[in-house]
């Protein structure tokens, strides 16, 4: 009976380790690059033993993949959050303003997963695979857009809205974040027809 009650916290202590993996694997892959972070520097920084980093990821790229899905959780979030029902014009214009927003904000590196995919070709990688997921929901995103700007070819609407949020995170990261909310709202007015 005494075990059954310290599983929970024991339970608790685990999630809690993860999580600090995992924000330290944010940080750092952010920064310093994926495949230039290694494990031991993760296990150094969250203050634990290679055991217990390997109880909870087994490998490297299975951090990789978490890191991905937490970042596709919190970029898809957001996107919902940007929609104005009925008005595309209006949604393209937040999820603008907040690229703009994001690539203007200090240690702004571009899109994780553009740098993912950079760091991992291989289309067969499980990291790959995560970075293709979460895209082909964004794509998916914008084609609702689209839907809902009653344009006649929503595929290539979505696809031109995709590639300029995606030079947009890229253009801000090189150092022309200031001009970046302007231009992409702008852009995507003239797609939208607005």
């Amino acid at each position: 009976m005494h075990e059954e009650t310290d599983l929970p916290e024991a339970r608790n202590r685990g999630a809690g380790t993860r999580q600090r993996i995992l924000g330290a694997a944010n940080e750092l892959f952010y920064e310093q690059g994926i495949r230039a972070t290694s494990a031991d520097r993760i296990i150094e920084q969250v203050g634990i033993t290679k055991v217990t980093f390997y109880r909870h990821f087994r490998a490297k790229s299975d951090l990789v993949v978490a890191y991905l899905e937490q970042q596709s959780a919190a970029e898809r979030a957001w996107l919902e959050s940007t929609v104005h029902d009925g008005d595309p014009l209006a949604t393209a214009r937040t999820v603008a303003a907040g690229i703009g927003a994001a690539s203007c904000s200090p240690g702004f590196r571009g899109c994780a997963f553009i740098n993912a995919a950079a760091e991992y070709p291989d289309r067969d990688d499980p990291v790959r695979i995560a970075v293709d997921v979460h895209r082909g929901w964004v794509l998916d995103f914008f084609a609702r857009i689209a839907e809902q700007s009653g344009t006649g070819d929503v595929g290539s609407v979505a696809n031109q809205l995709m590639i300029l949020r995606d030079g947009a995170m890229v253009n801000g990261y090189l150092g022309e974040s200031p001009a970046v909310a302007g231009s992409l709202e702008a852009a995507y007015a003239s797609i939208l027809g607005g």
